[in-house]
């Protein structure tokens, strides 16, 4: 579970959430919020929350949040019940209403209001997704050791959203924590060479967004892939932050399939064989990532469950980070390889208002 009395002071340096709002590309957020509310926002076609038609403005979802959190107890189903069917950009709306009306911030607000895991998916998910990736990122530094499932924070802020989102993430980043992203994870001692430049050049990277593939490219690439993680040597070399770290995403879709063709299985297989390699593990993470998200999200979350215990931190973040992106997809793969549901395992793992809200976000199975 998150400090969040450590991290709110760090919050407040980002800036405000409307302007920071502008970084994002229509593909990283796709949402938007007529003048005044009213208008039903635009939903992703893979995300899983549902939104009200027509929406009440954001100083109508202001005033219903403020009746809620005043008086004897807090109405946690009425928090849940406007926060968890907002889009990103009516949240943010929400947000600089509710600071405006009540001369205190939202997240302020729920964070003196809510505890628990319940305050830390309810906070997450209020959160701007730009501030929400650098906190998590930050994080994750800070992590006393470097295993897998912290190294995972770090791809996935890098590679499972757009360039635009990236870019935002780290002008985030340097406001809230007065350093950059970059510099942060080169400086981690967590981490060593090769990881620690994998993971500088994912970070840092801004890939090309169009469509465009050039298939003899993806044949020479993937023949140099190839040549990297077949046998025992370490599968990070040069060759292989290089094409991971710049290529765009349909670029390097084209050369995973042509991999798969030339060679009869995917390359995340031939890495799922080199077992407790954590360099392996964590390049199929960001292959993954930058091409099949949904597959790791979904490995995510049932890892978060899996062994003694519940990784709240992990499933908090698996569900909070797709459920506007993809996580329909997310709960197909989830379906097809472990042969139950999100809902099922979030059910069987969780209680409460934490459970009623991450249940809230990843909507109905199908």
């Amino acid at each position: 579970m998150c400090c969040w009395c450590c991290c709110l002071d760090c919050i407040h340096n980002i800036p405000p959430l409307n302007l920071l709002f502008l970084h994002f590309s229509p593909h990283s957020l796709s949402s938007s919020v007529a003048p005044g509310g009213g208008e039903a926002a635009a939903v992703a076609p893979m995300a899983s929350i549902s939104v009200p038609n027509p929406a009440p403005s954001p100083t109508e979802d202001a005033e219903s949040i403020r009746k809620a959190v005043q008086g004897w107890g807090t109405d946690e189903n009425a928090l849940i019940e406007i926060l968890g069917h907002r889009t990103a950009a009516q949240r943010v709306e929400i947000a600089v209403a509710y600071e405006g009306l009540y001369d205190e911030t939202l997240l302020d607000r729920l964070h003196s209001e809510l505890s628990g895991d319940f305050r830390s998916a309810m906070m997450l998910w209020t959160m701007h997704p730009a501030a929400r990736d650098a906190k998590l990122a930050n994080e994750a530094l800070k992590k006393k050791k470097g295993e897998l499932r912290h190294i995972w924070v770090l791809v996935e802020v890098a590679c499972a959203s757009s360039s635009d989102h990236l870019v935002a993430v780290r002008k985030a980043y340097r406001a809230a924590y007065a350093s950059s992203l970059e510099e942060d994870v080169a400086s981690c001692s967590l981490f060593r060479d090769p990881l620690r430049t994998f993971l500088v050049r994912l970070v840092s990277s801004y890939r090309y967004a169009g469509r465009g593939v050039d298939g003899e490219l993806a044949i020479t690439e993937a023949a140099e892939l190839h040549d990297a993680v077949v046998g025992e040597g370490q599968p990070l070399h040069g060759d292989v932050v290089r094409i991971v770290g710049t290529r765009s995403k349909p670029q390097l879709a084209a050369t995973l399939e042509r991999y798969r063709q030339e060679h009869g299985k995917g390359i995340d297989e031939v890495l799922d064989g080199r077992r407790g390699d954590q360099l392996a593990a964590v390049l199929k993470a960001a292959l993954w990532c930058l091409t099949s998200p949904e597959k790791h999200f979904a490995e995510v979350i049932r890892t978060s469950i899996l062994g003694l215990g519940t990784d709240e931190e992990m499933l908090t973040r698996g569900i909070v980070s797709r459920a506007e992106v993809d996580m329909e997809k997310v709960k197909e793969e989830y379906k097809v390889r472990y042969n139950t549901t999100v809902t099922a395992d979030v059910r069987g793992d969780t209680s409460g208002y934490y459970m009623n809200t991450l249940l809230t976000l990843v909507g109905p199975e199908k």
